[in-house]
């Protein structure tokens, strides 16, 4: 059975200035607590676009159930201070994307995602018009 992850952050737009606080909380529904061998939430930024992928990890919490001797569905709450950069870009050769992903690692091997972006900063999407 695929597990259901829920993603909310304290700031329903999604968006956030470089040194803001960000909290987030998550949960996991529709698995047996037995089922869920690991828990990771992390934040974090992606590129896309033409070229290699890039990507760096803000934050990152991982909770094993051997090791924390809790339910890991049950609902959890981290918070960060926001970096200086990079900042959210929308352009036409690169893009920057902010996510908050949470992954659950399952006894049986199977690993399941579920990413929430955000913006961070304040820049324009790029247009043709704006070059």
């Amino acid at each position: 059975m695929e597990p259901l992850i829920s993603i909310v952050v304290c700031n329903s737009e999604r968006h956030y200035q470089p040194g803001n606080r960000m909290s987030c909380s998550y949960q996991i529904d529709a698995i047996a607590a037995e089922a869920i061998q690991a828990v990771e939430a992390s934040i974090l930024w992606i590129t896309s676009g033409k070229g290699d992928e890039d990507m760096g990890i803000h934050e990152f919490h991982r909770w094993r159930r051997d090791d924390a001797n809790i339910d890991l569905r049950v609902l959890h709450r981290f918070e960060t201070s926001l970096p200086n950069s990079p900042w959210s870009y929308d352009g036409t050769i690169v893009n920057v994307h902010w996510l908050v992903r949470v992954k659950v690692f399952l006894e049986e091997g199977k690993i399941y995602s579920q990413d929430l972006p955000f913006r961070l900063g304040s820049l324009p999407a790029f247009t043709e018009e704006s070059s």
